[in-house]
């Protein structure tokens, strides 16, 4: 093969290739996230969602280059049935979120997520029962691993609770990144109630180590505990839905 052959090779690889960047799409501006989950229990703000039993989870999300995003995730929970007093005909066993924000990021690492989410819970409820359905709008401002939010009812109901508009929760939380690819998660927050803040206000604390222990799948153990009140969140068993609790969780990203 002689030089001329070999130049000429060469030149139409390179217009080829040159041809295939000019044609290669851009990238999208929309992102599609999942996950599902499987829990030894669901423990939500410090309080067991069902009862000490295991959890089966699983999420979607939707992001927008331009900061918006939505999503929806949900759980199997027994809270609201296993309330004191409660009978068949006032039950809920799924939780359903679905939320929207917007997210900016200004200075170096720092991120504004601002955005409203609503638990709705679809089951049986007699006349005249507070249904636990909550609306909450949200504040957050995070820097690298570090984050601050705060959350308020929207809803005149909250979680059951009737006339609880404006009731508040703020929390601060961190997942701060270790060798052999592991995290730890800390977490402290406050739930203060609008109504009958004596009883149904109180404090709750998380510690947890996580790891990706294949391509997408992690696993993550958690302890958590909250000051919650006898008098406010005694179930139907005789057990506080607070206190101290351990929780094992098997996550899978797609």
């Amino acid at each position: 093969m002689n030089g001329k052959t070999l130049l000429a090779i060469a030149t139409l690889s390179a217009m080829g290739t040159l041809a295939f960047a000019e044609e290669a799409a851009p990238a999208s501006p929309n992102t599609y996230t999942g996950n599902t989950s499987l829990a030894s229990q669901y423990v939500f703000r410090g309080l067991a969602q069902t009862n000490g039993k295991p959890a089966v989870q699983a999420g979607y999300d939707y992001a927008r280059s331009c900061g918006f995003y939505a999503g929806v995730w949900g759980s199997n929970i027994s809270w609201f049935t296993d309330q004191a007093g409660y009978g068949a005909s006032n039950s809920a066993a799924l939780e359903t979120d679905l939320y929207l924000g917007y997210k900016y990021t200004f200075l170096k690492d720092f991120t504004l997520d601002i955005g409203a989410i609503e638990y709705y819970y679809p089951g049986t409820y007699a006349d005249g029962v507070v249904k636990p359905h909550t609306t909450e709008a949200y504040l957050g401002l995070s820097y690298k691993w570090a984050s601050l939010k705060y959350s308020q009812a929207l809803s005149n109901d909250f979680f059951g609770i009737a006339d609880a508009k404006n009731t508040k929760y703020i929390d601060a939380s961190a997942n701060v990144p270790l060798p052999a690819g592991l995290t730890l998660g800390l977490h402290a927050g406050r739930q203060a109630y609008s109504v009958s803040s004596e009883t149904l206000s109180y404090n709750d604390y998380k510690v947890g180590l996580s790891k990706e222990v294949l391509p997408t799948y992690t696993l993550a153990l958690a302890y958590t505990y909250a000051n919650a009140k006898d008098a406010g969140y005694t179930n139907a068993f005789g057990k506080n839905l607070g206190g101290s609790r351990a929780a094992l969780t098997f996550t899978k990203a797609f």
